[in-house]
């Protein structure tokens, strides 16, 4: 009996690293981690946004933007090559996700990082309505991609809110 793990390694055989569009849509690898891929992919994705500060506002939402229209196109060849309809090392979108996430923070310091880190691995994760819909029922790269930008809206939402927390010592 061939278990889902055995069928997910096959699948990542099929992925050619020395393709960049194969490279991006792992999130230059972190994808292919063992364990919660999506979240290593996430966490990989936290020095490129610290380059990506670095940026006026509107360059950030720019590089987003095409960030999510190429994400569209590599997300959809690398679940084409796989043969998986969204590979769970395809992590792309969450790169996208986190950025959109962290566009929210308030201020740039390891506190707020963190809480956009886990607000958002938790929407990105639990996948509430209607996250959850458009996570099955929207296929390919626009699917992939799709549910983790409502997941970040929705991490955007509980940002705002935690800023105006007066719990909070940061």
């Amino acid at each position: 009996m061939i278990r889902r793990r055995e069928l997910m390694d096959d699948a990542k055989r099929r992925l050619r690293m020395r393709n960049p569009w194969h490279l991006l849509a792992t999130g230059f690898g972190s994808g292919l981690s063992p364990i919660m891929p999506g979240t290593m992919g996430s966490l990989a994705a936290i020095p490129f946004w610290l380059l990506l500060v670095q940026l006026p506002e509107w360059g950030i939402w720019l590089v987003i933007l095409l960030g999510t229209v190429i994400g569209c196109v590599i997300c959809q060849k690398a679940a084409d090559a796989m043969q998986v309809e969204d590979p769970g090392c395809v992590v792309w979108d969450e790169f996208i996700g986190i950025w959109i996430t962290l566009m929210a923070i308030p201020v740039l310091n390891w506190q707020w990082v963190l809480v956009a880190f886990v607000v958002f691995r938790i929407f990105d994760m639990w996948k509430p309505w209607p996250i959850r819909w458009f996570d099955r029922y929207v296929k390919g790269g626009i699917g992939i991609m799709l549910d983790d930008i409502i997941a970040a809206i929705f991490a955007v939402i509980v940002i705002w809110l935690l800023n105006f927390c007066p719990l909070l010592p940061f």
